[in-house]
Protein backbone atom coordinates (compact mmCIF):
# COMPACT_ATOMS: atom_id res chain seq x y z
CA UNK A 1 0.00 0.00 0.00
CA UNK A 2 2.78 2.44 0.94
CA UNK A 3 4.63 1.77 -2.34
CA UNK A 4 1.47 2.47 -4.36
CA UNK A 5 0.91 5.70 -2.41
CA UNK A 6 4.52 6.76 -3.09
CA UNK A 7 4.04 6.14 -6.81
CA UNK A 8 0.78 8.15 -6.86
CA UNK A 9 2.49 11.00 -5.04
CA UNK A 10 5.38 10.89 -7.51
CA UNK A 11 2.96 10.90 -10.45
CA UNK A 12 0.99 13.86 -9.05
CA UNK A 13 4.21 15.79 -8.44
CA UNK A 14 5.42 15.04 -11.96
CA UNK A 15 2.12 16.25 -13.47
CA UNK A 16 2.29 19.43 -11.40
CA UNK A 17 5.90 19.98 -12.45
CA UNK A 18 5.08 19.66 -16.15
CA UNK A 19 1.97 21.85 -15.85
CA UNK A 20 4.22 24.48 -14.28
CA UNK A 21 6.81 23.98 -17.02
CA UNK A 22 4.04 24.67 -19.54
CA UNK A 23 3.12 27.88 -17.73
CA UNK A 24 6.74 29.04 -17.92
CA UNK A 25 7.18 27.96 -21.56
CA UNK A 26 4.00 29.83 -22.51
CA UNK A 27 5.49 33.10 -21.27
CA UNK A 28 8.66 32.79 -23.36
CA UNK A 29 7.13 34.26 -26.47
CA UNK A 30 7.33 36.46 -29.51
CA UNK A 31 4.00 38.30 -29.85
CA UNK A 32 2.37 38.19 -33.27
CA UNK A 33 -0.94 39.77 -34.32
CA UNK A 34 -3.13 36.66 -34.04
CA UNK A 35 -1.19 33.84 -32.35
CA UNK A 36 2.04 34.34 -30.38
CA UNK A 37 5.09 32.16 -30.93
CA UNK A 38 6.04 30.54 -27.62
CA UNK A 39 7.69 27.45 -26.18
CA UNK A 40 4.50 25.70 -25.08
CA UNK A 41 4.74 22.90 -27.65
CA UNK A 42 8.26 22.23 -26.34
CA UNK A 43 6.69 21.59 -22.93
CA UNK A 44 4.00 19.35 -24.44
CA UNK A 45 6.64 17.29 -26.28
CA UNK A 46 8.59 16.84 -23.05
CA UNK A 47 5.48 15.94 -21.05
CA UNK A 48 4.51 13.21 -23.50
CA UNK A 49 7.99 11.77 -23.92
CA UNK A 50 8.94 11.84 -20.23
CA UNK A 51 5.61 11.19 -18.50
CA UNK A 52 4.01 8.95 -21.09
CA UNK A 53 0.57 9.27 -22.65
CA UNK A 54 -1.59 9.21 -19.51
CA UNK A 55 0.45 11.44 -17.22
CA UNK A 56 1.57 13.67 -20.09
CA UNK A 57 -2.05 14.32 -21.06
CA UNK A 58 -3.04 14.81 -17.42
CA UNK A 59 -0.29 17.40 -16.96
CA UNK A 60 -1.60 19.32 -19.98
CA UNK A 61 -5.17 19.06 -18.63
CA UNK A 62 -3.93 20.50 -15.32
CA UNK A 63 -2.25 23.34 -17.25
CA UNK A 64 -5.49 24.02 -19.15
CA UNK A 65 -7.55 23.94 -15.95
CA UNK A 66 -5.14 26.32 -14.24
CA UNK A 67 -5.69 28.79 -17.06
CA UNK A 68 -9.44 28.14 -17.27
CA UNK A 69 -9.92 29.16 -13.63
CA UNK A 70 -8.11 32.41 -14.31
CA UNK A 71 -4.49 31.78 -13.37
CA UNK A 72 -2.30 33.75 -15.81
CA UNK A 73 -0.55 30.69 -17.28
CA UNK A 74 -1.42 31.12 -20.95
CA UNK A 75 0.71 33.17 -23.35
CA UNK A 76 1.13 36.79 -22.34
CA UNK A 77 0.15 36.00 -18.74
CA UNK A 78 -3.46 35.51 -19.79
CA UNK A 79 -5.99 33.14 -18.32
CA UNK A 80 -9.69 32.54 -17.96
CA UNK A 81 -12.38 30.83 -19.99
CA UNK A 82 -12.36 33.69 -22.50
CA UNK A 83 -8.81 32.81 -23.52
CA UNK A 84 -9.49 29.09 -23.51
CA UNK A 85 -12.58 29.55 -25.69
CA UNK A 86 -10.93 32.24 -27.85
CA UNK A 87 -8.98 32.01 -31.09
CA UNK A 88 -5.95 30.27 -29.52
CA UNK A 89 -7.94 27.90 -27.31
CA UNK A 90 -7.68 25.09 -29.83
CA UNK A 91 -3.91 25.13 -29.54
CA UNK A 92 -4.12 25.10 -25.74
CA UNK A 93 -6.38 22.04 -25.93
CA UNK A 94 -4.14 20.67 -28.69
CA UNK A 95 -1.30 20.42 -26.16
CA UNK A 96 -3.26 17.62 -24.49
CA UNK A 97 -3.46 15.76 -27.79
CA UNK A 98 0.23 16.44 -28.46
CA UNK A 99 1.38 15.03 -25.12
CA UNK A 100 -0.93 12.03 -25.48
CA UNK A 101 0.26 11.26 -29.01
CA UNK A 102 3.96 11.79 -28.27
CA UNK A 103 3.61 9.60 -25.18
CA UNK A 104 1.85 6.82 -27.09
CA UNK A 105 4.32 6.88 -29.96
CA UNK A 106 7.40 6.91 -27.72
CA UNK A 107 5.92 3.99 -25.77
CA UNK A 108 5.65 2.06 -29.06
CA UNK A 109 8.76 3.34 -30.89
CA UNK A 110 11.10 4.04 -27.98
CA UNK A 111 13.18 7.11 -27.19
CA UNK A 112 15.91 6.99 -29.79
CA UNK A 113 16.43 10.15 -31.81
CA UNK A 114 14.96 8.32 -34.82
CA UNK A 115 11.80 7.62 -32.81
CA UNK A 116 11.43 10.87 -30.87
CA UNK A 117 11.61 13.21 -33.85
CA UNK A 118 8.78 11.62 -35.86
CA UNK A 119 6.68 11.22 -32.68
CA UNK A 120 7.07 14.94 -31.95
CA UNK A 121 6.45 15.92 -35.58
CA UNK A 122 3.16 13.99 -35.50
CA UNK A 123 2.30 15.58 -32.14
CA UNK A 124 2.98 19.00 -33.63
CA UNK A 125 0.82 18.27 -36.66
CA UNK A 126 -2.03 17.11 -34.43
CA UNK A 127 -1.84 20.36 -32.44
CA UNK A 128 -1.67 22.42 -35.64
CA UNK A 129 -4.69 20.60 -37.08
CA UNK A 130 -6.85 20.90 -33.97
CA UNK A 131 -5.76 24.46 -33.22
CA UNK A 132 -6.13 25.74 -36.77
CA UNK A 133 -9.61 24.26 -37.19
CA UNK A 134 -10.60 25.89 -33.87
CA UNK A 135 -9.03 29.19 -34.98
CA UNK A 136 -10.97 29.08 -38.25
CA UNK A 137 -14.23 28.40 -36.41
CA UNK A 138 -13.71 31.26 -33.95
CA UNK A 139 -12.35 33.87 -36.39
CA UNK A 140 -14.34 32.76 -39.45
CA UNK A 141 -11.18 33.12 -41.55
CA UNK A 142 -10.48 30.77 -44.44
CA UNK A 143 -7.88 28.02 -44.52
CA UNK A 144 -5.17 29.95 -46.36
CA UNK A 145 -5.41 33.01 -44.10
CA UNK A 146 -5.46 30.78 -41.02
CA UNK A 147 -2.35 28.94 -42.19
CA UNK A 148 -0.62 32.30 -42.68
CA UNK A 149 -1.46 33.32 -39.11
CA UNK A 150 -1.23 29.97 -37.34
CA UNK A 151 1.16 27.62 -39.08
CA UNK A 152 3.69 29.14 -41.48
CA UNK A 153 5.35 31.52 -38.97
CA UNK A 154 5.81 28.63 -36.53
CA UNK A 155 7.40 25.97 -38.73
CA UNK A 156 11.07 26.88 -38.25
CA UNK A 157 10.62 27.41 -34.52
CA UNK A 158 8.85 24.09 -34.14
CA UNK A 159 11.72 22.29 -35.86
CA UNK A 160 14.05 23.88 -33.29
CA UNK A 161 11.67 22.96 -30.42
CA UNK A 162 11.51 19.34 -31.61
CA UNK A 163 15.29 19.07 -31.86
CA UNK A 164 15.75 20.68 -28.45
CA UNK A 165 13.06 18.50 -26.82
CA UNK A 166 14.65 15.40 -28.36
CA UNK A 167 18.03 16.38 -26.92
CA UNK A 168 16.54 17.06 -23.47
CA UNK A 169 14.66 13.73 -23.39
CA UNK A 170 17.78 11.84 -24.42
CA UNK A 171 19.79 13.68 -21.75
CA UNK A 172 17.20 12.93 -19.04
CA UNK A 173 16.93 9.22 -19.76
CA UNK A 174 19.83 8.02 -17.59
CA UNK A 175 19.34 10.41 -14.62
CA UNK A 176 15.63 9.56 -14.45
CA UNK A 177 16.37 5.84 -14.67
CA UNK A 178 18.83 6.20 -11.74
CA UNK A 179 16.08 7.63 -9.51
CA UNK A 180 13.71 4.87 -10.54
CA UNK A 181 11.45 6.87 -12.88
CA UNK A 182 9.15 4.45 -14.66
CA UNK A 183 9.09 5.69 -18.26
CA UNK A 184 5.55 5.57 -19.64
Amino acid sequence: MEHRQTNKTREMAACALFATLMAVCSQIQIPLPMVPINLALFGAYLAGAVLGPRLGAISMIVYGLMGAVGLPVFAGFSGGLGTLLGKTGGYILGYILTALLVGLLTRIWGRSVKALIPAMVLGCLACYLFGTIWFMAVTRLGLWQSLIYCVFPFLVGDVVKILLATAVVRRLEQPLARIGWNWC
